[in-house]
């Protein structure tokens, strides 16, 4: 494994075996006055699979940013194999023997798989020679990892999880010995994120190692050796994750005791709110996204939606938000009919009091550059409480209403001048939810509430709209996340392939049942 030139100078030293992998000492980065990271030191052991928890905004993405050469640290030195190593860049990183696999695949949609393995390793100016050894290379890593893929695939027609055997087909391609995940098993289905750790598995097992970053405690617990929490910037502790448990880590992370499990009364189920019957969307290539879905929301009920992204789901938040229109089909809300043509959009739903928190903040919940007063209020900024006289906007009620918004949910830093960009993602969602629960809606609409947030949020957020429904509002809730679906629904349906492939109660299913349906199989069809 190659490494860059060391920060005395030297020439290149070959890192040891017995050395850890990876070895962090008093890194610290700082963006302006905010303190990302504060003299942090890690050790990564070599073959071992090696999680990292933390808040939003502790600075696990930062920090893994400066290994994988996205950032530069302010001062603190970097370690491989023992040697001591300058990453300037994540070509530095990849000659250093690491690989990242992002949240958010960097892959080309149109391309093959071995035309995304290949780029950017290409071996010279004639691509057909890199093929060729690629393809090679290919069958060999697929085989010895259980990362089966068609080489000649187009990677926009690949299912998720098998575009992320590309990721990491990619980086084991160019030789990585330490391999970095971050949230890896956010879009996979529950046999897809076990297929996923079976390959994790297999990886240790030929000596690689591994540091996965996830705010799923349970998958901590299932897949790592060990664990190390940070809060705020810092290092609190690494503990081997045998000799700890979730409660525990969730402490660590938030630096209060956090209750795992969600608490609720019963659901007081009163009458329907809105009617969904046979409705379809047809998209403009003539895919057919949702098809005759027949649905009914509840005051007083929280309905989930399972399945995997892309089967539907985004299609019905859309439609009923209005932000797309439906093929056919109607839907009525308090027994009146509700425009679903290319006329209707997000403000004449407000205006029948459905609020919508999108399952993307940054394309639909947020204006990025604005300010967090700003986005407090975008969407119901025409409400008489906002007016000023003369048909401008009350600034100074905006900014109250926004602090007070920023202080019940506990966005942070508790800044409403701060532009929304520079939040972290977890308190970005705050911003999105405390915008659209405020409202005091009939119907709340959301989408994903807690992808991307730590621990901490996910116990507020959770316990924001079991408040709403007890209030006795009807909520839809979608998520790909199944803890979620069965901690927080009253009643569950599931989608695949734009249709609703079953419904049950959480008392009566779990997340096997719930993955069978979500692939289209429904095991309790013929009993």
């Amino acid at each position: 494994m190659a490494v860059t030139e060391d920060v005395t100078g030297q020439p290149d030293a070959a890192p040891t075996t017995t050395a850890p992998a990876i070895g962090l000492t008093g890194i610290s980065k700082a963006f302006g006055p905010v303190q990302a990271n504060k003299d942090i030191s890690m050790t990564v052991q070599r073959g071992t699979i090696h999680g990292i928890v933390g808040e939003n905004g502790a600075g696990k993405s930062t920090l893994m940013s400066i290994l994988y050469g996205f950032y530069k640290a302010d001062k603190g030195e970097i370690k491989i194999g023992g040697v001591p190593t300058i990453i300037h860049n994540s070509d530095d990183a990849i000659r250093a023997g690491i690989g990242m696999v992002h949240q958010h695949f960097m892959l080309v949609q149109n391309f093959t798989v071995l035309e995304n393995v290949v780029l950017g390793a290409e071996d010279g100016a004639l691509l057909r020679p890199s093929l060729a050894k690629a393809r090679d290379i290919l069958t060999s890593l697929a085989k010895d990892y259980e990362l089966e893929v068609d080489p000649d695939a187009i990677v926009g027609d690949l299912a998720v999880g098998l575009q992320q055997r590309v990721e990491i087909l990619k980086a084991l391609y160019r030789q990585a010995d330490i391999l970095i995940l971050d949230e890896p098993t956010g879009v996979l289905t529950p046999s897809e994120a076990d297929h996923l750790f079976r390959i994790l598995e297999g990886l240790k097992a030929q000596g690689k190692t591994i540091i996965l970053i996830t705010h799923k405690l349970r998958e901590i617990m299932a897949i790592t050796d060990t664990v190390s929490v940070m809060r705020r910037g810092e290092m609190t502790a690494t503990v081997k994750t045998a000799e700890t448990s979730p409660a525990q880590l969730a402490e660590l992370m938030v630096g209060r005791r956090v209750l795992l499990k969600i608490e609720k009364a019963p659901a007081q189920v009163g009458e329907t709110v809105m009617e969904i019957r046979d409705l379809r969307v047809v998209d403009e290539d003539g895919v057919e996204r949702l098809k005759s879905i027949n649905m009914d929301l509840k005051r007083g009920e929280i309905l989930g939606v399972a399945g995997v992204a892309g089967n539907g789901q985004s299609a019905l938040l859309e439609v009923l938000g209005g932000i797309a229109a439906a093929t056919s089909g109607t839907v009525t809300m308090n027994g009146e009919a509700m425009d679903l043509t290319h006329e209707a959009d997000a403000g004449k739903r407000r205006d029948r009091r459905i609020a919508h928190v999108p399952e993307d903040r940054h394309k639909l919940g947020l204006i990025m550059p604005y300010s967090a007063w700003e986005n407090a209020c975008f969407g119901y900024h025409d409400r008489s409480e906002y007016q000023a006289k003369a048909g401008l906007l009350n600034r100074l009620f905006m900014r109250d209403d926004a602090r007070a918004k920023i202080e019940k949910y506990d966005v942070r830093p508790p800044n409403c001048d701060l532009k929304a960009a520079n939040f972290s993602g977890g308190n970005q969602q705050k911003i999105v939810i405390a915008r659209e629960i405020e409202s005091n809606p009939d119907v709340l609409l959301v989408g994903q509430p807690t992808r991307g947030v730590d621990i901490g949020a996910i116990e507020f957020i959770h316990n924001q709209i079991v408040a709403l429904r007890d209030q006795g509002k009807a909520i839809l809730l979608v998520s790909v996340e199944l803890e979620e679906i069965l901690a927080l629904s009253d009643r569950i349906i599931v989608m695949f392939d734009g249709k609703i492939s079953g419904e049950r109660l959480p008392s009566e299913t779990d997340e096997n049942d719930l993955g069978l349906l979500m692939a289209g199989i429904d095991p309790k069809a013929n009993q």
